[in-house]
């Protein structure tokens, strides 16, 4: 919670949202329609692969938490944003900018772990093929997917704290949403600490997950360079998706990183915003997509789904 004394503002004022008139309807529709999306999207996948044994498999419980978290991340910034976007005044209280830094920056962490087990389940999966179901034991996925949401939430709250403790001189962030490090910047206090252990912070949610995707891939490629065409296609077809969810919120996490910490002046507003965002729209809306499209198995379980529901209606007595 916000201490008082620390700050003499209760409130921060949001100076990045353009005055775009009557547009700012469509815009509303438009950003209500992609969180419906990723509502509906994500919400069906944690429905199919929990009502189905079949798929209570470690990759598809990691799956599983991946989708979680894309809930978890929009929903800390698409309810703020649609309410800012109608206002005509934008502003946000304290304590409410710090909740929405901390399912921000706690999301990214969670994000990049997850991606970092699952290619650890990838390389056990096609290196170790007879191992797989002795070594990816239910009760190390669930250690696995707990400790990675423990571990992502406790780093970042710890930064938090230091955080809320800062003496601000101001309160306008260039920005449409709260974001840590513009909250430092405010600070007219010591903030050596807040930089280090920020520093730290971000070197850790880059360095933990980069070392055992780097060594999962190592030796995936190490395998496959070796190995039979049936390997190189097993590799491909389980390896592409991940790889692909993996660059594009890499590649967001850094526009937002320019964004936040360079001058982009010369940038134009609305693609400001929308590098500022895309780590939190293109993430939980293209991951569901990507893997119901183009994962059989949780393919075959929605058209299950789907089949059953409509032939029972089919069968239901008048």
């Amino acid at each position: 919670m916000l201490n008082s004394t620390s700050s003499p503002f209760s409130y921060f004022i949001l100076g990045a949202y353009m005055d775009v008139g009557r547009m700012k309807y469509l815009y509303f529709i438009i950003t209500a329609v992609l969180y419906i999306t990723i509502i509906v999207s994500n919400t069906l996948l944690i429905v199919v692969i929990s009502v189905n044994r079949s798929l209570h498999e470690p990759m598809y419980l990691f799956l599983c938490s991946l989708f979680v978290n894309e809930l978890y991340g929009s929903s800390g910034l698409f309810p703020f944003l649609l309410i800012q976007i109608l206002s005509d005044v934008h502003t946000v209280s304290a304590p409410l900018c710090f909740l929405q830094i901390f399912c921000l920056y706690s999301y990214v962490k969670v994000e990049f772990c997850n991606l970092a087990i699952m290619s650890y389940d990838r390389y056990v999966a096609i290196c170790h093929p007879l191992q797989y179901h002795t070594i990816m034991t239910h009760y190390k996925v669930l250690i696995l997917i707990v400790g990675i949401w423990l571990y992502s939430s406790v780093s970042f709250l710890t930064a938090l704290m230091l955080n809320i403790r800062l003496r601000l001189c101001g309160n306008v962030l260039n920005s449409t949403a709260c974001r840590n490090y513009l909250v430092v910047k405010l600070a007219c206090s010591d903030t050596k600490v807040n930089n280090i252990y920020g520093l730290f912070g971000t070197m850790l949610t880059v360095i933990v997950p980069l070392l055992p995707i780097l060594f999962s891939y190592t030796k995936i490629l190490k395998v496959c360079s070796s190995g039979s065409r049936q390997t190189r296609q097993k590799a491909a077809s389980t390896c592409t998706l991940h790889l692909a969810s993996l660059l594009n919120f890499s590649f967001g996490c850094l526009f937002e990183i320019l964004q936040s910490r360079f001058d982009m002046s010369n940038v134009p507003s609305v693609l400001q915003i929308m590098m500022s965002l895309y780590f939190v729209f293109l993430q939980p809306l293209l991951n569901p997509l990507m893997y119901g499209m183009q994962t059989s198995k949780i393919r075959n379980s929605c058209k299950d789904v789907f089949y059953r529901k409509k032939l029972t209606d089919n069968t239901e007595p008048v």
